[in-house]
């Protein structure tokens, strides 16, 4: 019937590594628009500082360590089986994080999924670029040059060269949106923001005067975890905010696509990077583990229809996603899952997150359960970064009023404070549903995974 509502649909972006002051009207105008019409949460932490300890309580019901003790998702529902269950129709395009495959349960309950890892039947060549995502790159600001000059047809708004698996996911989440009939969810995880940062010229054009041997040398630095001066750093910074505004650019593709088929008005927008990433703040690249502000605050936005735009001044962790959603899509939320929804009135308790610090902290593979290094929690509020270090009993507070940076430790002179007491009891307890459980994580890991995992820098 013409005039008809359209069922609802929700769309949630997860930008791997996306900090939360990347988020601005220059370099992400797309999301800084979402920010402003929607509601935006100033004070979002992930609960981990890499994929695979902050993504189980994004897509299922619990933190991770606390069901298994492994990095999986847990045997109980997670959220597309809760949303399948009821109706919904559901599809997750990840692209090539192996710890968000099938291997690790990240493929249940999703109608259509998927990780765009490849097989082992891929040709040698193939099989090495994948591997190697910088020569891929170097490729593909070298192929863009030529297609400039001797092929000027076709959108330069894309990347020539897709290392990023980032048109593949775009392609098929489009896809899916034109299949889908009644409600529905669809997941989309870029990488683009990940090390080694490899957008596409018109996004490098678009941020610094290109420098193409301070480039090659600024990418030869970070692959092999260097310190850098302040040029080198100034052109890593450069290409992770290209790398956001190709982000960016897709995103505002994949609204004009909903525009186009009729859904954007009833669709739920959900954006959030699944941790941070550090640039020396703290003396280090990427994500090492620790948990201090440049590794855990992420932009959280919801644009979602029929409600005012605001922003949220609490601390909330991304365990509030699921309920969200579910609510967006009118889904009875099952007592397993733990999160509050965003549209609910908020809890006072600290927003955790964790990170297992292995004995050579610099050497991967990430470990996969709290018995492979030392297990280091943080919870934080609205003011207060409390970091708990469980095996040496070390203790770290920092006052974000007025050090937003977290580099004075507070802890001697305010350890004992009341409001600081508080939360170290809720920490305790909230340890305490991570103890006791063993990984169930088989160690066998599939060689398309492996080699993904290699190809970002985990061996």
């Amino acid at each position: 019937m013409a005039g008809r509502p359209r069922d609802p649909g929700v769309v949630l972006v997860t930008v791997d590594s996306l900090r939360h002051d990347a988020v601005d009207p220059e370099t992400a105008p797309t999301l800084s628009r979402l920010e402003r019409d929607g509601i935006s949460c100033e004070h979002a932490f992930a609960h981990g500082n890499w994929t695979p300890f902050s993504f189980p309580p994004i897509l299922g019901p619990d933190h991770v360590f606390e069901d298994t003790g492994g990095i999986g998702l847990p045997e109980t529902p997670v959220l597309a089986e809760v949303l399948g269950d009821d109706g919904v129709e559901t599809g997750g395009f990840n692209a090539a994080n192996g710890f968000l495959s099938r291997y690790w349960g990240y493929h249940r309950g999703f109608d259509e999924f998927d990780a765009f890892l490849g097989d082992t039947s891929d040709g040698v060549y193939s099989k090495y670029l994948a591997a190697h995502p910088t020569v891929q790159g170097w490729l593909q600001w070298g192929a863009a040059g030529l297609r400039r000059r001797f092929w000027p047809f076709g959108s330069a708004s894309k990347p020539f060269v897709d290392t990023s698996k980032l048109i593949d996911v775009e392609r098929r989440a489009t896809d899916f949106l034109d299949r889908v009939e009644g409600r529905f969810f669809l997941w989309i995880h870029y990488m683009d923001t990940h090390t080694p940062y490899l957008p596409a010229v018109k996004h490098l054009d678009d941020q610094t005067p290109l420098d193409w041997p301070r480039r090659l040398k600024t990418h030869l630095l970070a692959g092999l975890g260097r310190q850098m001066g302040d040029r080198s750093l100034d052109q890593l910074r450069s290409l992770y905010r290209g790398a956001v505004r190709q982000v960016d650019a897709s995103i505002d593709r994949l609204l004009d696509h909903l525009r186009s088929i009729g859904r954007r008005d009833e669709t739920t927008i959900i954006v959030t990077g699944d941790h941070g990433e550090e640039f020396q703040e703290h003396g280090h690249l990427a994500h090492y583990p620790k948990l201090y502000e440049e590794l855990v605050h992420v932009p959280l936005i919801v644009d979602t229809p029929h409600r005012e735009s605001g922003s949220i001044e609490e601390a909330v962790g991304l365990d509030t996603i699921p309920p969200t959603v579910m609510a967006a899509l009118g889904v009875d939320r099952p007592t397993h899952f733990g999160g509050r929804c965003l549209f609910e009135p908020r809890s006072s308790e600290p927003v955790f997150s964790v990170t297992v610090r292995a004995r050579t902290p610099t050497h991967q593979p990430i470990p996969r359960s709290t018995t492979e290094g030392e297990l280091i929690v943080s919870a934080r509020t609205d003011r207060w970064t409390y970091i708990r270090h469980t095996d040496t009993g070390f203790r770290e507070l920092y006052d974000r009023v007025t050090d937003p940076g977290e580099t004075q430790d507070r802890w001697a002179d305010l350890g004992g404070s009341p409001a600081v007491r508080r939360i170290e009891s809720a920490t305790e307890t909230y340890l305490r549903r991570l103890e006791g459980e063993e990984s169930t994580s088989d160690p066998s890991v599939p060689e398309a995974v492996t080699g993904r995992l290699s190809a970002l820098g985990y061996q």
